[in-house]
């Protein structure tokens, strides 16, 4: 993918052993989607097991939230798109979206904030300067669509 203006990551089927009792995707599966689009944003932006084999660095999720908007179910097919919301030269704030495929629906949002980290520490370093360039164009692209409502959510039980 050479092309900077992306924002799909992949699209997925939902497996029948992804299904709770409930007759929907368990959560633990809307992650690993979620999970699994985030490597293939790595691999873009030259974060790829080759590069954590020779540098002995690699990312860590610190921070995730999830929120669940309307089910999927069996066989459904959906697409992971993503936005960089902000970065700096150690840290990706993502928001991943998953949407049903034929129906248009918004399924899930994933917001991460990410650390690059130096694996001999481990501690926080910075990223190479290409890898920052590449998360800077991708975030410019969408800089000027508003932000989902979703992004910097709080979680609680509102009173009365």
């Amino acid at each position: 993918m050479e092309n900077t203006d992306f924002t799909i990551l992949q699209n997925l089927t939902i497996k029948p052993e992804w299904i709770d009792y409930n007759g929907h995707m368990n959560v633990a599966y809307y992650v690993l989607a979620f999970d699994q689009s985030l490597d293939i944003l790595l691999d873009h932006i030259e974060l790829t097991t080759e590069y954590r084999d020779r540098t002995q660095s690699t990312v860590y999720v610190l921070e995730t939230h999830v929120c669940y908007l309307r089910e999927v179910k069996e066989d459904d097919p959906i697409t992971i798109k993503f936005r960089i919301i902000d970065c700096d030269e150690k840290r990706i704030h993502l928001f991943l979206e998953m949407f049903h495929t034929d129906e248009g629906f918004l399924a899930a949002t994933s917001e991460q904030m990410i650390l690059h980290i130096d694996m001999s520490g481990p501690k926080a370093s910075p990223m190479p300067d290409y890898v920052y360039a590449k998360l800077a164009a991708l975030q410019k692209n969408r800089a000027d669509e508003p932000l989902p409502r979703q992004v910097g959510a709080t979680i609680g039980i509102r009173k009365k």
